[in-house]
């Protein structure tokens, strides 16, 4: 029964014995599954985050056939499924590879790929090409197996808006060449847009050469001189180097619709998407069944953020002067087609959020008691309890130290203790002191408003 799972199980169908990394690497997948108090949980690699209606539909009838129903959006734009039955076996797995969300079974958990998900819409140029190779080349990578669930690559569109994120290999569009950062180095490599998710996975080969004798399962974790070593090795083999600071700040698209010049009359703008933040990254099956219908009556195609939102490309048609995106400095046109605002009201009316003015904009938690046996709190519920005026900064409410799902950059941080709840301001790696706030949830909610302001 659940009770007797190890913390991080493999299912029946998982082929081959374990590798030598895998005995401390708990990161769950659809293969391997992680206990927790509500039930096994599955967690689905979504690579870039891009979804087709049919995959979706997939993902709901697994959440529904075997788990709780619910969808829960990671901070990687992955999908895990909760209160998953201990005995459901291979069942999960199944149904997904026959949807093609599991196509090497070695290579599951090593599948972690954000993409920037305005990419294309804005403006900005696609990275699909990218994304589409770097998978393919990952699942032939027989090396690649052995890469830590913790392991991120990155393909930015030149927003920086996932280069902030830190992950382990970033590839940056530059005009027609691409940038290839290893961990947070502020030096990159330039090489030709076509040879970045080749360059990306050797880059990545070349690390698990260098972590042999550290373990380490990211960049960050290698040694100083290891890592040092590492960029110089990545450098020998791929284009000149080019200083460029990470980013600071990871900016989450916008809800509301996107914008971008209309290909034909670049005088004018054209609604791309639509773009919607999600209530702590939970979907009930309503929900879900929603959003993948809106997506298969425009692109077909939902594109799952490293925000927990989601962004469903269109088109939609022109703008009008209520539909000016806040992805844009264009601006807006007349003659409304009135369909990306028909889809965003529908979209509200089912509680997900549609515009800036939300309570829930920028509101983040971890799953919490009764889901996590290490969580002090239902913090889910505490969040819930003291959302208000929107904040300038984001906030994250987390149960426990670990702190598991937080966001990058610059946030509220809000995590429960023996003592009560610490409130700090976490700044890139440094985060203050902090004040405590103890069973008081008034005093809490007027503290996290203050600290957010």
């Amino acid at each position: 029964m659940l009770a007797a799972m190890p913390d991080s199980a493999p299912s029946p169908l998982s082929a081959g014995g374990t590798s030598p990394r895998d005995g401390g690497d708990a990161c769950p997948g659809t293969l391997r599954l992680h206990r927790a108090d509500d039930g096994a949980l599955a967690r689905v690699r979504i690579p870039g985050g891009v979804l087709s209606a049919d995959r979706a539909d997939a993902l709901l009838a697994v959440a529904g056939r075997f788990g709780d129903g619910e969808l829960h959006l990671t901070s990687r734009g992955n999908v895990q499924l909760r209160g998953l039955d201990a005995e459901c076996g291979g069942g999960p797995a199944e149904l997904l590879g026959a949807a093609g969300l599991l196509p090497s079974a070695a290579h599951e958990r090593a599948r972690n790929i954000v993409a920037s998900p305005l990419a294309g819409l804005d403006g900005s140029p696609p990275v699909g090409g990218w994304l589409s190779e770097l998978d393919s080349l990952v699942c032939g990578s027989a090396a690649a197996a052995a890469l830590s669930g913790r392991f991120l690559f990155a393909l930015d569109s030149g927003r920086g808006d996932v280069d902030a994120l830190g992950a382990d290999m970033t590839l940056i569009a530059e005009g027609g060449d691409c940038l290839l950062r290893v961990g947070a180095a502020d030096e990159v490599f330039r090489l030709p847009s076509a040879d970045g998710p080749r360059a990306a996975l050797l880059a990545a080969e070349l690390f698990l050469r260098a972590a042999r004798d550290s373990g380490a399962w990211r960049v960050k974790d290698l040694p100083d001189d290891v890592r040092t070593a590492l960029v110089r090795a990545v450098g020998a083999t791929a284009g000149p180097v080019v200083h460029r600071p990470r980013p600071r700040t990871a900016k989450a698209p916008a809800p509301g619709p996107v914008t971008a010049p209309d290909s034909s009359t670049p005088a004018t703008t054209t609604v791309t998407a639509i773009s919607v933040g999600v209530p702590l990254g939970r979907l009930v099956p309503a929900q879900w069944r929603l959003l993948t219908e809106t997506a298969r009556r425009y692109g077909n195609e939902l594109r799952l953020t490293p925000w927990r939102g989601i962004v469903i490309p269109g088109p939609f048609g022109p703008p009008g002067p209520s539909t000016q995106s806040a992805q844009s400095t264009q601006p807006a046109q007349s003659g409304q087609s009135g369909r990306a605002a028909e889809a965003l009201d529908a979209l509200a009316a089912a509680g997900l959020i549609t515009g800036p003015d939300s309570p829930w904009t920028g509101v983040g938690a971890c799953i919490g008691h009764p889901g996590c046996a290490k969580s002090l709190s239902d913090v889910r519920a505490e969040a819930g309890a003291a959302v208000g005026p929107v904040g300038r900064l984001p906030v994250y409410w987390s149960g426990c130290e670990r702190r598991c799902g937080h966001p990058h950059g610059e946030w509220i941080d809000v995590v429960v203790t023996p003592e009560g709840h610490r409130i700090s301001h976490v700044r890139g790696e440094h985060r203050d002191p902090g004040t405590v706030v103890r069973n008081d949830p008034a005093a809490l909610a007027s503290a996290v408003s203050g600290a957010r302001a």
